[in-house]
């Protein structure tokens, strides 16, 4: 993983410095106004230049496509991410899942695991925060998030069958 740097700009906002895995170095200036800019650091030159501003509402639709809340590789059939104590995961729900057909409220979800389902994915559409009738259909992937001991529980009542 990363390693994030985190400053406090007086009377503007903050910054966060990124080195990729892949060398890249990122730097995002999150604004007070809540503009978000992009730099690039370019190793050639010596100088970050900024390549992308965004207002909130776009950066934050951003955030969802890179986080794969819109379309998750192939590949990732599970996918975890770790803030602090906080897990998010995806799971597609199978076939045979005794889930299926019920609502989240039905399955109280929240208050039987200590989790919730934060996004669903149902063919090419993703729904943000779910509610409690969102009915569980066969092959939806949902974004669940809470502890470690949350989605466990969560996954016991999404993939048993």
């Amino acid at each position: 993983m990363s390693n994030v740097k985190e400053t406090e700009l007086i009377g503007i906002g903050k910054k966060y410095q990124i080195e990729t895995s892949y060398g890249d170095n990122v730097v995002i200036v999150i604004h007070d106004d809540g503009r978000r800019e992009l730099y690039n650091f370019d190793e050639a030159e010596n100088e970050s230049r900024c390549v992308l501003t965004l207002n909130d509402e776009e950066a934050r639709q951003v955030a969802g496509i890179v986080g794969g809340l819109s379309y998750k590789p192939k590949a990732l059939e599970t996918i975890e991410v770790a803030l602090d104590d906080l897990i998010i995961e995806w799971y597609k729900v199978p076939a045979d899942s005794v889930a299926l057909q019920k609502s989240i409220g039905e399955l109280e979800v929240r208050k039987m695991t200590g989790a919730s389902i934060i996004a669903a994915i149902e063919k090419d559409e993703t729904i943000i925060n779910p509610g409690p009738e969102f009915i569980i259909t066969p092959g939806v992937t949902l974004i669940v998030a809470g502890k470690r001991n949350h989605i466990k529980l969560l996954k016991k009542i999404l993939l048993s069958t």
